[in-house]
């Protein structure tokens, strides 16, 4: 099975789809040249497999790509980012790292 991410923007989601069906969703509100992430979604029947965590690296390298500062308001975009602070904390503005627990102890 191949598993692809695209942007929705009309929806203000990115979404995971496998085999061409929609398993899973992260919601975002863009802002000017910050974007918010608010709640990440995968199908129960899909759970397991990463989907989840390829969804949210996915759209995390988009917000670089597009110079986009994040808050991770989703508990589980908030749990990539400090599971893995090298690749992404940085986007997480400094000043608010610590509203969302991202403090210098995960990263």
């Amino acid at each position: 099975m191949t598993a692809t991410v695209r942007d929705n923007p009309a929806e203000n989601r990115f979404e995971i789809f496998e085999d061409g069906r929609r398993v899973g969703f992260a919601d975002y509100k863009l802002n000017g040249d910050t974007i918010a992430f608010t709640h990440t979604e995968v199908d129960s029947a899909f759970a397991g497999r990463g989907l989840a965590r390829r969804l949210v690296t996915t759209a995390l390298d988009d917000a670089r790509r597009r110079g986009l500062a994040v808050l991770p308001f989703c508990p589980y975009v908030r749990k990539v980012i400090a599971a893995d602070p090298e690749a992404y904390l940085d986007l997480v503005p400094r000043d608010r790292r610590s509203r969302f627990g991202l403090t210098a102890a995960t990263g």
